[in-house]
């Protein structure tokens, strides 16, 4: 029996950040949009801490005032503590203009007024149901869906934006996955009621060095109401020594940092904890004949700098203009118009992420005798702007950053 077929204009797989702004500002344009939701929201995912690039596409999408009236932890900045040293980036003194507060936020409430809100403007959000097929080899693309129930139904849409995240739909069934050049890392995370009674700025998320290994490091990003995100990061030949549950493991890490584990003696642990292992992905190309890859589905770097929401918000961003141009009937180059200037930002976190796991970002961060400008346009880079090519560590990243590396690692 032949699935029934339906009708839209833009049919977008998945509800999470990149697919609900991408429907909001799709609806701006009046485009008509499916939103396929494998999953049932609210439901669990970390990026918890967002970057104040962030603010201005929520801004954008329409979605400000209902993420600032959510109430979720204010954030002004990012600390670093490595062996005692301390050091802290306020992002409201950078290079770049723009947003510097953001909030820190439990993703599964924020997902889901993001998905909410794409509703409110008028955006179908089917949850529970799940893209089995494309078939890109037709005039407009077809989506084949599994409905809750079991049976299955196509839709004929003139375009497919793959907003699926760690799913990474598009990349799968269209085998354009290719190796990540970054090592195979994992996290291990969970909640906790902190209990922090000692001096800790909590508009702050706190990102902890292993004291004897710079390529293992803990994430502490507090949240409104007590409670934390906390996690550890590491290649998973590292992870894989430790014995017992996620949680147990969890612990055991920690137990290894004396100053985090002097911070979290009062935390109550109260919730399981999970892991996630070889998260780093690439893509072959993030857009052809009537598709586009949004966020994590496209490339994932690492966790490190937060970079994944702001990432698959300028994704977002960046598709529905290129879309609105194509509808009006200009000739578009999906490759010249949205690739090669999503990636100019990508490959910026890269550089940084590849320095931090190297070592050599770190010592730059914590070398005693910083110039305030250059201050400034690494905090820049830290709140998202790593779009911006009016600061020289963007326009030039790789040559600029390696000569912050050579002058702050001189013995």
């Amino acid at each position: 029996m032949t699935p029934e077929i339906e009708l839209t204009e833009i049919c977008i797989i998945g509800a999470g950040p990149a697919g609900s702004v991408a429907a909001a500002l799709l609806r701006q344009q009046g485009r008509a949009v499916v939103v396929i939701e494998r999953e049932q929201f609210p439901r669990f995912s970390i990026g918890e801490s967002l970057l104040p690039q962030s603010m201005e596409y929520l801004e954008q999408a329409g979605m400000l005032r209902a993420v600032v009236e959510a109430g979720f932890q204010f954030k002004n900045g990012a600390a670093f503590m490595r062996k005692g040293q301390h050091t802290n980036f306020d992002f409201r003194d950078k290079f770049s203009t723009g947003w510097g507060t953001t909030y820190q936020v439990q993703r599964a409430t924020f997902d889901h007024v993001l998905a909410n809100e794409a509703e409110r403007f008028g955006a179908q959000v089917r949850y529970r149901h799940e893209v089995t097929a494309v078939d890109l080899d037709v005039d407009h693309p077809v989506v084949t869906v599994k409905h809750p129930e079991g049976h299955s139904y196509q839709i004929e849409a003139k375009f497919i934006l793959d907003a699926s995240g760690f799913g990474r739909i598009l990349p799968r069934l269209l085998k354009l996955e290719t190796p990540s050049n970054f090592p195979v890392r994992g996290a291990i995370f969970t909640h906790i009621e902190d209990r922090i009674t000692k001096d800790f700025d909590r508009n702050k998320i706190l990102i902890t060095v292993h004291p004897k290994h710079c390529d293992v490091w803990f994430w502490t990003i507090p949240f409104s109401g007590g409670r934390c995100s906390l996690g550890v990061v590491a290649e998973t030949t590292y992870l894989d020594q430790y014995q017992g549950s996620d949680l147990e493991r969890l612990q055991a890490i920690i137990s290894e940092e004396p100053d985090l584990h002097h911070l979290l003696a009062n935390a109550v642990w109260d919730t399981p904890a999970r892991h996630i292992v070889g998260y780093s992905a690439n893509v072959a190309s993030l857009a052809g004949k009537g598709y586009a890859l949004l966020g994590n589905a496209g490339e994932f770097l690492d966790p490190v700098f937060s970079s994944g929401v702001t990432i698959a918000f300028k994704s977002a961003s960046l598709a529905t203009a290129i879309l609105k141009r194509q509808f009006a009937g200009e000739t578009v180059d999906w490759q010249n118009d949205y690739s090669k200037p999503l990636k100019k930002g990508v490959d910026t976190f890269r550089a940084f992420v590849e320095s931090w796991y190297a070592g050599g970002f770190q010592e730059i961060i914590f070398f005693p005798n910083q110039q305030a400008e250059i201050r400034r346009m690494i905090s820049s880079i830290l709140a998202g702007y790593a779009w911006d090519v009016s600061n020289p560590l963007v326009k030039d990243t790789a040559r600029r950053l390696a000569a912050l590396e050579s002058l702050c690692t001189v013995n």
